[in-house]
């Protein structure tokens, strides 16, 4: 009995202590002359908060350009204090602002892309006292965080989904950094990930284009830099195909940089050289 209570307590501990694990990050490292605010509050709706942690350069002598993370995990599970690799970003001069957003278990689409576009809106709004220039906004996300960020940047002037956060100007962001993400729901809309996000429209065409990117597309969208692994076993290595012809047959500026044997993210340290080599010779491109 004594044994059988002695393993117990031991399970129990190490459950607890995974669990522990699972949720300490690394916090962000960022250089001299930066400051952070942590957990400031973008929106609010209901009894949720919409948080968002800030890294800026109030002491650099013009504005700077920010670039907006937004975290994946199937719109159903992740958290902003998971990203923490921003050290390329502040090397070029960037601030950052690393955003959660509302995930299914608080409320179904269209919440996630109305959240992240309070985000932008945010920025927009106080970007004279965060020292940030408009004109160089960069959206990126990851899987799901690709596809909101694609979203984020697409919607543009397009204000359907800004019921929750007024702005009276013109929004447009600089480039789209879209990492491995959805960019239809139709065909994945049997997906449990995209089916539960979905909700009880999940079977709505209309709706579910609503809240693709790829039908957002005009010849006036942002410059979009695709990455994407073709051994992808989650996010079909198809969407950013199609995502990237669509792009091009429109005249936008565009990159797709395909990781063979790639998968979900998860890339090789050569894999990620590449990525950001490549990403920031396209940004270079384009001034930003």
């Amino acid at each position: 009995m004594k044994q059988l209570f002695f393993f117990s307590v031991l399970n129990l501990i190490t459950l607890f202590s995974g669990f522990s694990q699972q949720q300490t990050y690394t916090p962000v490292s960022f250089p001299n002359g930066y400051q952070s605010q942590i957990d400031v509050v973008y929106t609010q709706i209901n009894k949720w908060n919409g948080r968002m942690d800030l890294y800026t350069n109030p002491e650099a002598k013009t504005p700077t350009p920010i670039v907006i993370n937004i975290h994946g995990g199937g719109w159903n599970h992740g958290e902003k204090e998971s990203q923490s690799g921003f050290g390329s970003w502040f090397k070029n001069g960037y601030a950052v602002a690393n955003v959660e957003y509302r995930l299914v278990d608080v409320a179904p689409a269209p919440a996630a892309i109305e959240d992240v576009r309070c985000a932008l809106i945010y920025v927009y709004k106080n970007a004279k006292t965060l020292n940030i220039d408009t004109n160089k906004i960069v959206v990126m996300g990851g899987s799901s965080g690709g596809h909101l960020a694609l979203m984020t940047g697409l919607l543009g002037n397009d204000k359907r989904f800004d019921s929750n956060c007024y702005f009276n100007g013109n929004i447009k962001v600089a480039a789209i950094i879209n990492k491995y993400g959805v960019t239809d729901l139709a065909p994945l809309a049997a997906w449990k990930s995209a089916k539960n996000w979905l909700g009880a429209r999940f079977n709505n065409q209309k709706f579910i284009e609503s809240v693709s990117p790829i039908y957002y597309i005009t010849k006036e969208s942002p410059p979009i830099f695709i990455v994407h692994g073709d051994a992808d076993p989650i996010v079909p290595y198809q969407q950013s195909v199609v995502l990237y012809e669509k792009l091009k047959a429109h005249n936008v500026t565009t990159e797709f940089l395909t990781i063979p044997g790639g998968n979900h993210g998860k890339f090789t340290k050569e894999q990620n050289d590449l990525f950001s080599n490549k990403m920031w010779a396209f940004l270079k491109e384009l001034g930003l």
